[in-house]
């Protein structure tokens, strides 16, 4: 039987020591650029090797999260800053935009790449089109029930990950207009 991954969000230096600490096979977080949690903490570059360094030492996985929207005007940055990200050693870069994932494919190939629950990926066909783009997981709607999720798993060997919990959207996640 597969056992699943427990991966743990983490704000901090001190919320990713207890996520290692206390059983957690990965964690992910949000650097300075192009995260999400625009009003949480992120971590600096510096912290970002350090944080990638602590894990691996102890036989964990670091995921940085690059899921905004990225203008034409931030690409050149972006890119810089997924090449940092590689170099650093992180276990995958988490998306939401296709651009930027089509840029990984074509700068980056060998980066591993999660499609974020902000793609609002919610059918086979669009598992589908992220396994020919090269993703390794697609982070599933979190609005999706446990008999859809699993009709998806079976139809597809892509890696699938989905949230048991967290906050959910009025509409769809990544998709919120208020």
């Amino acid at each position: 039987m597969h056992k699943p991954e427990l991966l743990a969000p983490v704000g901090s230096k001190e919320a990713l020591i207890a996520a290692i600490e206390n059983g957690a096979d990965a964690m992910y977080f949000g650097g300075t650029l192009f995260s999400a949690r625009q009003f949480a903490y992120n971590f600096t570059n510096e912290e970002i090797e350090w944080a990638i360094d602590y894990a691996h030492i102890r036989g964990a996985r670091a995921y940085v999260t690059v899921n905004t929207l990225v203008k034409d005007t931030e690409l050149e940055k972006a890119g810089e800053y997924l090449q940092f990200l590689c170099s650093a050693g992180t276990d995958a870069v988490i998306v939401q935009d296709i651009g930027i994932l089509r840029l990984l494919r074509e700068q980056l190939p060998a980066l591993p790449v999660h499609a974020s629950t902000q793609m609002t990926i919610h059918n086979i066909e669009g598992v589908k089109f992220l396994q020919e783009m090269g993703v390794k997981r697609v982070v599933l709607a979190r609005e999706m029930s446990i008999d859809e999720i699993s009709r998806i798993k079976s139809q597809t060997s892509i890696e699938i990950e989905t949230f048991i919990h967290g906050a959910l959207c009025f509409s769809y996640s990544g998709q919120c207009l208020l």
